[in-house]
């Protein structure tokens, strides 16, 4: 449960203890009333309990980009070779991993090569 939900639960929960019982309680109540406050308080206890014990929530794991033995990769003239993984700018949230990437090679002004993760 995530934290957010845990505090509305854990506020309705608190809210439902103290109120429609409390004022039942202070307007004389019979005993259906009584009853029915009884059991509104102990239900606003319950969901207290429950929201208290609920572990935190995982966040949930991105996509696993992979590259694995990968081939040569040549770039030449302002161009780019990658024989891993990119990701601009740090994108995505998932696992990144790298293993036995080929041989990338650059060539002339402005060429770029990377054998791995690419965060440019």
């Amino acid at each position: 449960m995530s934290q957010g939900w845990k505090i509305v639960v854990m506020m309705v929960a608190a809210v439902g203890i103290v109120s429609t019982p409390l004022i039942w309680l202070l307007d004389n109540p019979d005993s259906g009333q009584l009853v029915a406050a009884s059991v509104q308080g102990a239900t606003g206890i319950a969901a207290l309990g429950w929201a208290l014990v609920q572990p935190p929530a995982t966040p949930e794991p991105g996509p696993t980009d992979a590259a694995v033995d990968t081939g040569k990769a040549n770039a030449t003239a302002g161009g780019r070779a990658s024989t891993g993984v990119r990701r601009p700018q740090g994108a995505g949230s998932g696992l990144v991993r790298a293993e036995r990437t080929g041989d990338a090679t650059a060539d002339g002004s402005g060429s770029s090569a990377v054998t791995g993760v690419d965060y440019s």
